[in-house]
């Protein structure tokens, strides 16, 4: 009985989260798009400031941004007051958040954007506070009960405040057309690195490549399979264009008289392959569906020409599973 009036508050917390959410998007007014034109003018950074709940969110703002191709830095405004308003310079715009608008902490912050005119935009959600009246554009939140029933606990004003720094974050991202690649720059570690990572970051090139023509005798070709390690060799045309692969599949069909033919006579024709440009993400997908462990990469400009291999080992070292 205990777990299901656990369960049922949880649901009630999040539906009442869901609905504030809900709200917001269609409160939403010309107020964005200003405060999003007031960021793609600025000539500096975005400075981010809060104080508690309201200090947590806005690092994870800062840091959407910064990720997202907007340069954006979090000033805590304790510190600011002792000596980190000098991170706050001409050029920049401040972007301070407090759900009542009237914390202490931003006073000195807000009077310095006074003084040397620097764009100040609020997050709150009451329009006669402190915050709203100093700023030069307010992203005004409705006034909503809080989910956690008592009125004291940040918990909708928080979710929304979260939700409209997102919201901020992805329309400047789609007015810079900030793309992936662009996204893997800024993101080269971990598991969101791994999957942003192309082909031609893990293939293997040069020598390592195992390829024979096709005139190749087939003693030569598994000279080659077993010198490089891969399995298989790439067979190449007159045109050094790839025109086959010899597997252990192609191997095992071919063993009667197999040291009599030559490698364009055992090989599979029309191989899969991939450019170096694909996502590894994608290769690891083509080569489990068609249930090989690696990959022959050519060229993309349609000439098939070979520029490396990559075998799924390469990938799963990635960290792309």
């Amino acid at each position: 009985m205990a777990n299901a009036r656990f369960i049922d508050t949880a649901r009630r917390v999040i539906r009442c989260e869901a609905e504030a959410l809900s709200t917001l998007a269609e409160g939403l007014d010309d107020s964005l798009s200003d405060a999003v034109d007031l960021i793609l003018n600025a000539t500096g950074r975005i400075i981010i400031s809060g104080i508690g709940k309201s200090g947590h969110i806005a690092r994870k703002i800062a840091a959407t941004l910064a990720s997202t191709g907007t340069p954006a830095h979090f000033v805590h405004p304790a510190e600011a007051s002792h000596g980190d308003l000098g991170m706050v310079t001409r050029g920049d715009v401040v972007l301070a958040i407090s759900n009542s608008g009237e914390a202490p902490e931003l006073a000195n912050l807000l009077a310095y954007t006074q003084r040397f005119g620097i764009p100040l935009l609020a997050i709150t959600s009451r329009p006669d506070s402190t915050l709203a009246q100093q700023a030069d554009i307010t992203l005004l939140m409705p006034r909503l009960d809080e989910a956690c029933g008592t009125g004291v606990v940040p918990t909708t004003s928080t979710t929304m405040t979260l939700a409209l720094g997102d919201a901020l974050a992805v329309a400047l991202m789609e007015h810079r057309a900030f793309s992936a690649e662009n996204f893997r720059d800024f993101h080269p570690g971990g598991k969101l690195g791994a999957q942003l990572r192309r082909v031609g970051d893990l293939m293997h090139t040069g020598e390592a490549v195992p390829l024979a023509a096709e005139a190749t005798p087939m003693s030569d070709a598994l000279l080659t399979i077993s010198q490089k390690g891969f399995g298989v060799v790439g067979v190449l045309d007159a045109d050094a264009h790839l025109s086959g692969i010899v597997t252990d599949g192609d191997l095992r069909r071919n063993m009667a008289g197999l040291l009599d033919l030559t490698a364009g006579e055992v090989m599979t024709r029309a191989p899969r392959t991939i450019g170096p440009a694909a996502l590894a993400e994608e290769a690891v997908n083509v080569m489990n569906e068609s249930q090989i462990t690696c990959l022959f990469v050519v060229d993309p400009e349609g000439s098939n020409k070979v520029a490396g291999i990559l075998h799924i080992h390469d990938c799963l070292r990635a960290g792309i599973v």
